[in-house]
C-alpha cells in the first residue's frame, strides 16, 4: 500500500427529532447563522482552519451527529470499511447538484458519510 494523505472532514450534519429546537439551541449556544427549510444550512465558522467545513440540521428518526469524510475512491473505501468491521448502509449515489456519497457505520454503529473527492 502506498503512502496516502489523511482524509479531511468535509461536512457534518445534526439529525434531530425536533430540528427547530435544535436550530435554536445551536444558534444560541454558538452564535451560528442557521438557514430555514427542511435542510437548515450552517456556514463554516470564522476563526478556525480556513475554510472550515459547514454543516446543516435536518429532521430525522435517528438523532445524532454525522461526519462527512472525503475519500479518493468511494467504492474502494466502502470495501475497506467492510473489511475493517464497518457496515455499508447505502451504496454510492449522486446528490443533485453535488457530490457522490455513500453511508457506512463504524464497528460501534456510529454513522459516517463518505464523499467522493
Amino acid at each position: 500500500m502506498s503512502a496516502d494523505w489523511a482524509r479531511p472532514v468535509v461536512h457534518w450534519e445534526i439529525e434531530a427529532h425536533d430540528p427547530e429546537r435544535q436550530r435554536a439551541f445551536y444558534r444560541d449556544l454558538f452564535n451560528w447563522d442557521i438557514g430555514d427549510g427542511p435542510i437548515m444550512n450552517i456556514a463554516a465558522g470564522l476563526g478556525g482552519p480556513e475554510p472550515g467545513p459547514g454543516g446543516h440540521i435536518r429532521q430525522g428518526d435517528t438523532p445524532g451527529v454525522r461526519l462527512f469524510v472525503q475519500v479518493r475512491d468511494i467504492n474502494a473505501s466502502l470495501s475497506r470499511a467492510s473489511e475493517l468491521g464497518g457496515t455499508v448502509l447505502s451504496e454510492p449515489f449522486d446528490v443533485p447538484g453535488g457530490p457522490t456519497i455513500a453511508s457506512i457505520s463504524d464497528p460501534e454503529g456510529n454513522p459516517l458519510v463518505l464523499v467522493q473527492q
